[in-house]
Order: structure tokens, then C-alpha cells, then sequence
């Protein structure tokens, strides 16, 4: 017994730590909710407000009657809160709220025929909705089901016209069935706006998506969503892939971000496996290279190659004094991206190759020299040459110091040119930005950053860009479009 104790426990161990840890990490928090809440009510009222009613008809005593055309025409919900539900996902709640229709009648009284509208009003409206959030087969995050339960207290009905006070005594009547096929009514409105409309928003929320020409990002949820009663947390793959090689992907040994805070509307956290992953994939890609020369090279920087280099021209053969001068610029490895308490570097190592072009014949190389980089990540995904170390890996008659000097301006130069953007290549995407796990028209704004060891935090709150109704109008469009 004691040994089936041990193996189970080792299992579980194993299984622990076999776990893929999030390159990329998202939290909502009640400040969020609390947001997402005016638009949520705004939109489950335009969805009641569709509801449509089946034509009721009967007859009572001596009347028929025939009910139609029945119109919401006003919701007033006294009550509306969205909170998380722990360990099942989102609840919207509406209690003693009030809505308001109309509808024509159709109604025969012995040999008396009489139609026009009946106004009519339910009390006492209450829904019960929890959204059961989970990760889908693709891994993203979806409602997978929805529980519901409405209630109308009460319901009124006033008729006008000719007879309306003969016809008082079947609002009972009528108010019963109407109050029934009302409440019929209110809960598949609500599946159909959860499982349909919002699915379809949830759909918007990148998983797996090309970044640009060279590489993608896979955003798909690792486990399904956590939900606690203050907060909502993803943990996504956050991984960065070549397109033309899909399967060679960095392994993830970075360490689990973890966000602690709740004062935001949404806290992201991003680990140095997703940076590392970025910077692995365009470097398998073969990006990190350039070739500078001819119409490429700038007047300045083969003035300061020829002046730095004329000495070993010289001994080397001196009719190549006047041929043109090539530098080129290779990564020899993947960088490598440090996350610290106090900021975010990348360390580049490249290969400096700086070379005679005579006309006809190959290229005569002048001197190569390993370089490394170490550059400061800051928010915004802006670069900032932090520090700057060189070392050569081959002898040659200039000083150490000489080609520090000459390759510390080069490099600035090829950072700052317009004909050169070496350094701004090798961190574009960075600069460009790409898109984070949230719904098409969500965005960050009043972003803080606080780095830790392994990971970095950006705590933001949300901003709609769009009404939800209008995201989900766009989505559907561009389904409809994407289909011809």
C-alpha cells in the first residue's frame, strides 16, 4: 500500500513539472467587469428587444381572439450586475426589472368584429444567467454552455378602442398566456446572444495568427480560464513560430509569470520566453543579416571603414585602396532577452565582416570581429543602446581599442541611418508591436510596467473602441464577406 502511496505521488510529481509553463499571461479583474458591465446591459437589452412572440389564438365564452405582432418596446432593468461566478465563469443577474410591448388584436364578440393594439406591461422580470467559460479544441476561450432562469411576477394589459371595456374581464385570461410565452421566450434570446453573438466576439481573439511575413504567434489557452470571485485569469502559449518551419520551435523553460495585483481593469504578463521565442523564430527566419555596400554605403561610414582599415590595405595589396568597401553584419545565434527586477534587456552576438570588393574577382576580406550587443527593452517596445562590448576573434595590426572605436560608431551609424537599419531591424517587430489575446475593438490604455525576475507585468485598464454590438455586427460582416 505504502509503495502504491510513493508511485502515485511520483506520477503526480512528474506530471507537475512536465506542465507547459504561459509565455503570456492575462488577468480581468472586477475593475474590468465593472466596465464591461454598461456595455453587456446595453446589449442583453437590444437582444430581449428582438424577442419574437408566436401568434397566440382561442377563444374565451363567446369570444375569439387572435394576439400578433408583438413588439418590446421598452426595457427598464432596475437591477443589472456582471460578476465572475467562481470556477464556472461569467454571471449576469437582472432582478425586478420591467419591460414593456404591444401587440394588435383581432376579436370577434357575437357578430361584433374589433381589432387595434393592446399595451401591456411585465413586473417583476428576473434572469439568472452564468456563462460556463472554457478552452475550446483550438485553444481559445469560449462559452461552452449557459444556465438561465427567468421569471415575470406579474403583467399587465390595458385595451383601448370601442369595446375596451368589455374586453377587461380576458385581461386575466390573456395575461396568463402572454406571461408565459414571454418567460418562454427570455432565456433562449439569452442563449442565443452567449453561444452565438458572443462566441462569435470570442473568435476575434487571435490564437494562431501570421505576425508578419516571417513569423506568427500561437495564443492558444494551455488550460481553460481560471475564475476566482475577483478575478478572471488565461494562461496563453504566447510562442512565436517561423512560417516556413512551423515545428521548430524554442522549448519553454522561462519561469510563470505571476500577477499578484487586482486595482487594474486587466494585468498582462509576459515571460522571457515570449520575447526569446520572437527573436528565436526571426533569426531561424534569417532576418538578422545585412549586407552593406555599393549604393548601400553611406558616404560617412566608408570614409571611417577606409581610414580604420587603410593600414592593412596597405600591407595587404595597395591597389585595393580604391575598390569599393562592404560591411556586413550576421547574427551568429538567437538572442538572448534577461528579465530583472530592474529591466529588460536583450544580448546580441554578431558577426562584423568588413570587406574589399575588387571588381571580377572574390571579395577580399579586411578583418571579422565577433560583437556583443546588450540592449535595454523599454516600454513601448522602444530600444535603448544600453552598453556596448567587442571583442575580436581573429589578429589583426589595429589596436582592440581602435576597433572598438571604429565599430562602436559604425554600429551607430547603422542603427541611426536611413540607408542602414540594422539595429532597428533586429528589434522591429518589438517596435511594431503585436496583437495581444483580447477581443477586436478592447484596448489598453494607462499602461504601468514593473519588471520581475523572469517575467515583466503591464498592469492597464480597457478601453472600448467599439460598442459590443458593433464588434459583433463587424465579425459577422467580415464572415459573411470572407464567405463569397
Amino acid at each position: 500500500m505504502a509503495s502504491c502511496t510513493v508511485s502515485i505521488l511520483f506520477l503526480l510529481i512528474v506530471a507537475m513539472s512536465a506542465a507547459e509553463p504561459p509565455g503570456c499571461k492575462i488577468r480581468i479583474t472586477n475593475r474590468g467587469l465593472e466596465m464591461l458591465k454598461y456595455e453587456t446591459q446595453k446589449f442583453v437589452v437590444e437582444e430581449l428587444s428582438n424577442i419574437t412572440m408566436p401568434e397566440m389564438k382561442g377563444n374565451e365564452g363567446r369570444f375569439e381572439y387572435t394576439i400578433n405582432e408583438v413588439k418590446i418596446n421598452e426595457l427598464n432593468l432596475t437591477y443589472a450586475d456582471l460578476a465572475f461566478q467562481p470556477g464556472l465563469g461569467l454571471l449576469f443577474e437582472v432582478q425586478n426589472s420591467s419591460i414593456a410591448l404591444s401587440f394588435q388584436r383581432r376579436i370577434l364578440y357575437w357578430f361584433f368584429y374589433d381589432t387595434g393594439a393592446i399595451n401591456a406591461s411585465a413586473e417583476g422580470v428576473n434572469i439568472h444567467t452564468v456563462l460556463h467559460m472554457t478552452k475550446d479544441e483550438l485553444g481559445r476561450l469560449k462559452i461552452s454552455n449557459i444556465t438561465c432562469d427567468a421569471s415575470i411576477g406579474k403583467m399587465k394589459m390595458k385595451f383601448t378602442g370601442t369595446l375596451g371595456r368589455v374586453y377587461d374581464f380576458l385581461a386575466t385570461f390573456l395575461t396568463t398566456g402572454m406571461r408565459f410565452l414571454l418567460n418562454q421566450q427570455i432565456c433562449p434570446a439569452m442563449n442565443h446572444a452567449g453561444l452565438v453573438l458572443i462566441n462569435s466576439l470570442l473568435e476575434t481573439i487571435p490564437v494562431r495568427t501570421e505576425v508578419d511575413k516571417y513569423v506568427g504567434i500561437d495564443y492558444s489557452l494551455l488550460s481553460d480560464p481560471v475564475v476566482t470571485s475577483r478575478s478572471l485569469d488565461m494562461d496563453f502559449r504566447g510562442m512565436f513560430f517561423e512560417l516556413g518551419n512551423e515545428n521548430n520551435t524554442l522549448v519553454n523553460y522561462a519561469v510563470n509569470p505571476i500577477v499578484r495585483e487586482y486595482d487594474r481593469m486587466v494585468y498582462l504578463g509576459l515571460s522571457e520566453y515570449f520575447f526569446d521565442s520572437g527573436l528565436y523564430s526571426y533569426y531561424k527566419a534569417g532576418i538578422f543579416q545585412m549586407n552593406i555596400a555599393n549604393e548601400r554605403m553611406p558616404k560617412d561610414l566608408e570614409m571611417l571603414l577606409r581610414t580604420t582599415y587603410f593600414g592593412t590595405i596597405m600591407m595587404m595589396n595597395p591597389a585595393l585602396v580604391e575598390y569599393p568597401i562592404s560591411l556586413r553584419l550576421e547574427l551568429n545565434s538567437a538572442p538572448k532577452t534577461t528579465i530583472k527586477t530592474s529591466g529588460a534587456t536583450v544580448a546580441v552576438t554578431a558577426i562584423a565582416t568588413v570587406m574589399v570588393l575588387p571588381p571580377g574577382t572574390a571579395p577580399v576580406q579586411l578583418s571579422s570581429m565577433t560583437m556583443v550587443r546588450s540592449c535595454l527593452l523599454m516600454l513601448k517596445y522602444s530600444v535603448f543602446i544600453d552598453r556596448f562590448k567587442i571583442f575580436s576573434n581573429q589578429s589583426a595590426l589595429e589596436s582592440l581599442a581602435v576597433r572598438f572605436c571604429a565599430l562602436s560608431s559604425c554600429l551607430s551609424l547603422s542603427y541611426n541611418s536611413d540607408h542602414m537599419q540594422w539595429g532597428k531591424k533586429v528589434f522591429n517587430w518589438t517596435k511594431r508591436g503585436v496583437s495581444i489575446p483580447l477581443a477586436d475593438g478592447l484596448d489598453f490604455v494607462e499602461e504601468v510596467v514593473e519588471y520581475h525576475n523572469g517575467y515583466l507585468i503591464i498592469g492597464a485598464n480597457l478601453h472600448f473602441s467599439k460598442g459590443l454590438r458593433e464588434m459583433i455586427e463587424r465579425k459577422i460582416q467580415t464572415d459573411a464577406e470572407n464567405a463569397i
